[in-house]
C-alpha cells in the first residue's frame, strides 16, 4: 500500500475462497476491498480514529473481474469535520479497465 496526499494505492491478492462460480472474483470481496481502501485513505488523512465508520458505499461493476491481484485507487473527494468523501477505482492488470468503481462516505466521530 502507498499513500500520498488525497491518495492511496492498495493491493489485493485473493483466495481461491474469493471465487463465485465461473471463476470470478466475487463480488462482496471487490467492495469489501473498496471499503478497506477507502478506510486507509481517511486513517492517512486524520489519524487513527477508533469509530471512523463507513456511512455510504455505491459500487458499480463495469466488467467481470478475472482471478488475479486487485489494485485500488483511492482518491479523496472531500474531507470535511465529519464527513469523507471517496471514489475508488479497482481494476486487476489495466489501470485504464477498471472492474469497479465505488463510492464511499466515512462519518467521523
Amino acid at each position: 500500500m502507498s499513500a500520498a496526499p488525497g491518495h492511496v494505492r492498495a493491493r489485493l491478492d485473493p483466495t481461491d475462497k474469493a471465487l463465485r462460480p465461473g471463476g470470478l472474483i466475487s463480488g462482496p470481496t471487490q467492495m469489501g476491498f473498496a471499503d478497506m481502501a477507502a478506510y486507509a485513505l481517511v486513517l492517512a488523512h486524520i489519524g487513527p480514529v477508533a469509530m471512523a465508520v463507513t456511512s455510504a458505499l455505491n459500487y458499480q461493476f463495469l466488467r467481470p473481474c478475472r482471478p488475479g491481484p486487485l489494485f485500488a485507487d483511492a482518491h479523496l473527494l472531500r474531507l470535511g469535520k465529519r464527513l469523507a468523501v471517496m471514489d475508488i477505482r479497482i481494476w486487476t492488470d489495466d489501470a485504464d479497465k477498471p472492474v469497479g468503481q465505488a463510492n464511499v462516505t466515512y462519518a467521523i466521530p
